[in-house]
């Protein structure tokens, strides 16, 4: 089977995955209470009085059918899904759809930043650590791991912030997207939203001043995204490394006396690869659909602090439009990840 026939097949297989994970989705939400579902067909009804509330809720319930059976319901809020209609969100008092297209952005640019650094120093430093077991290199390694993994990242980013803004005053590390006077400047009508992602913005419109803006105030929370996530991926990348430099065939190698660097980087590396893949794609599906502690800690208006409002308050609509964003997000995630098995190794696409 050749790579792109794996492709296509992986493509079609999505569909059904789709179709169950929404039909899950919708099958959780039939566990609230009636008048709590309504809230998703409900607009913003602030002001209310209770009274009028009652008589919208009770209306809704009969207009768009909330007692009728589970499939009939199923498949009538599944259309308003792909037609874009997620609801009305009592967070934001908007669109839930709208929602989702304002905050990504946001959490997207620091995904965009801290992922690639990520997976590169954590594949790096994990074949250094185990090309060079029981070194000072490995010792120091495998303690860089541990201290990063065992460090709460709300302490971390808070720490952070009271040196860098609190005690160094250093205005560009303040919480928030942007600065005072960016914001001003991206706010306004002069200002044209090509991509919604600041950094990207900020030089289509001839303000490269705002682009360095925005990237300064993504640096701590880089900071702490980096030091705690690539901690787990050094420790899996030298396990998967050690059991790959034990294998039959690198010893083999070593013995028609290849170099230890070409044996490490050419044939160790890419086998010891498929696990790293796995966790990668975890983390940066993880990433992009929210990061609460961190994007809270540095006032960031990402995908997380939203998701956590509307958890609390609680928002039906936004949480339902959450859970399947979070869905579509994890699906797509595991399909490239799946494509870059079939790349690495490809015994998995002829199996």
């Amino acid at each position: 089977m050749g790579l792109v026939t794996y492709i296509v097949r992986r493509l079609i297989l999505i569909i059904p995955v789709l179709i169950g994970v929404t039909a899950l989705i919708f099958a959780i939400s039939m566990m609230f209470p009636v008048n709590v579902r309504a809230y998703v067909y409900i607009r913003d009804i602030r002001g209310v009085g209770a009274v009028e509330r009652e008589r919208i809720i009770n209306e809704t319930i009969h207009r768009y059918g909330l007692l009728d059976p589970f499939y009939i319901q199923y498949f009538r809020w599944l259309g308003e899904v792909l037609k874009g209609n997620l609801g009305w969100g009592q967070a934001d008092h908007q669109p839930v759809m709208d929602s989702i297209i304002q905050r990504f952005p946001r959490t997207l640019e620091i995904a965009i930043i801290s992922a690639p650094l990520i997976v590169f120093i954590g594949i790096y430093l994990g074949v250094i650590s185990a090309a060079h077991r029981d070194s000072i290199i490995d010792h120091f390694t495998r303690g860089l791991s541990i201290v990063g993994w065992s460090l709460p990242s709300f302490w971390l980013g808070i720490m952070l912030l009271a040196y860098c803004y609190g005690h160094l005053k250093i205005g560009v590390f303040s919480p928030g997207n942007l600065s005072s006077e960016a914001q001003s400047i991206v706010a306004s009508p002069e200002f044209i939203r090509y991509t919604r992602l600041n950094i990207i913005d900020g030089l289509l419109n001839g303000k490269p001043w705002i682009s360095l803006d925005a990237l300064g105030h993504l640096v701590l929370p880089t900071i702490v995204l980096v030091t705690i996530n690539v901690a787990l991926l050094i420790r899996i990348m030298r396990s998967s490394m050690l059991e790959a430099l034990s294998k039959p065939y690198i010893i083999t190698a070593k013995a028609k006396g290849l170099k230890d660097k070409e044996v490490i980087n050419k044939h160790a590396r890419r086998n010891a690869l498929i696990p790293t893949i796995t966790l990668s794609g975890l983390l940066v599906a993880g990433m992009l659909t929210g990061l609460t502690i961190t994007e809270t800690v540095f006032g960031l208006e990402g995908l997380g602090r939203w998701a956590a409002q509307a958890a609390l308050l609680p928002d039906m609509p936004s949480v339902l439009g959450f859970a399947l964003f979070t869905a579509l997000v994890y699906v797509i995630a595991n399909l490239i990840v799946d494509i870059l098995y079939a790349y690495i190794d490809p015994r998995i696409r002829l199996g």
